[in-house]
């Protein structure tokens, strides 16, 4: 029994950043977060002055959509640089997890739009007023040259950083809006049906609903230390399970620590005892770079104690 409890904590691997770590998303991002949110800004001015000028709720609904994503763009950029800051002996993890706190407080903000949108568009329906068709055309064209550039910005990075994804996919849906926008007011033009323009607003708010339902799922996941989508559970624990002298896994525990950086702990049982530090370099190594797990704690032990995790 005298190695049963020995512990051994590999560090020197699990800590690197490959690509998708979340270190490099501050730098590579910070000037596509600021040009989409100068960007976006002025155009949310521009699109709801002549939304209201011009009658028409599609405008105003998208410029709700786009205030709200310049709101998300904000959360998430401030997230990304305060995630940088190193830790301190009260937050030992740094603050990571502000890029998930962000994720969330994304996904309630654009619940709230789609409450304040849907409102005025029903009262619209109810109380239908004439609406400039060519406005329409010209303000949401101006929408879709601005929001497929920002979307571009944010393309590469989609798929390592939940808030770059939710960057990307607000400003692409906000360029589909804004296309859907345009044809409505081609159709008003030419028919002359003011009711297609509170239906295209009702469409809007599906699409923004929609984006919402996925964002709040995947940070609420995050928030809940739920195993990335990314990460197959079941494919490490036969990993580690097969690695030369391990009898056995327990205790597997694999976890967020923000939208980018993934840790894991785990006991494995080695009945010849304690293997070396170069056998947990290079599970770390293969952690990290088979399953972009960037920070793992392995202990070693020649035989479960039961008193303590259970068998």
């Amino acid at each position: 029994m005298g190695g049963a409890h020995s512990h051994s904590h590999s560090h020197s691997h699990g800590h690197s950043h490959g690509a998708g770590g979340h270190s490099h998303a501050p730098a590579d991002f910070g000037r596509a977060f600021a040009i989409g949110i100068v960007l976006n800004s002025a155009f949310v001015i521009v699109e709801a002055t002549y939304g209201f000028l011009s009658g028409s709720m599609a405008l105003v609904a998208d410029a709700g959509h786009n205030l709200s994503d310049v709101l998300a763009l904000m959360l998430a950029w401030g997230a990304s640089v305060a995630a940088k800051k190193p830790a301190s002996p009260r937050y030992t993890y740094g603050f990571k997890s502000s890029t998930i706190l962000a994720a969330l407080a994304n996904a309630m903000l654009l619940a709230i739009a789609i409450g304040a949108i849907l409102f005025e568009t029903m009262h619209r329906i109810l109380e239908p007023a004439p609406v400039e068709g060519m406005t329409m055309v010209v303000v949401a064209g101006i929408g879709i040259a601005i929001n497929t550039f920002t979307a571009l910005m944010f393309m590469r990075g989609r798929k390592n950083d939940l808030n770059i994804r939710g960057a990307f996919l607000h400003m692409a849906a906000d360029a589909l809006v804004s296309l859907g926008v345009v044809i409505a007011g081609v159709v008003i033009l030419y028919t002359g049906q003011i009711w297609i323009d509170p239906v295209t607003s009702l469409i809007i708010v599906a699409v923004i609903a929609w984006g919402t339902w996925g964002l709040a799922k995947d940070s609420i996941k995050l928030g809940l230390h739920a195993v990335p989508e990314n990460v197959d559970e079941t494919k490490v624990r036969a990993f580690l399970a097969k690695c030369e002298g391990v009898s056995e896994v327990h205790d597997l525990h694999i976890w967020p620590m923000s939208t980018t950086e993934t840790a894991l702990t785990v006991h494995l049982v080695v009945p010849n005892g304690h293997p070396g530090d170069s056998f947990l370099h290079s599970i770390s190594h293969k952690l990290e770079h088979e399953f972009g797990i960037n920070h793992s704690t392995i202990q070693i032990e020649r035989e479960r104690d039961c008193a303590t995790s259970g068998c």
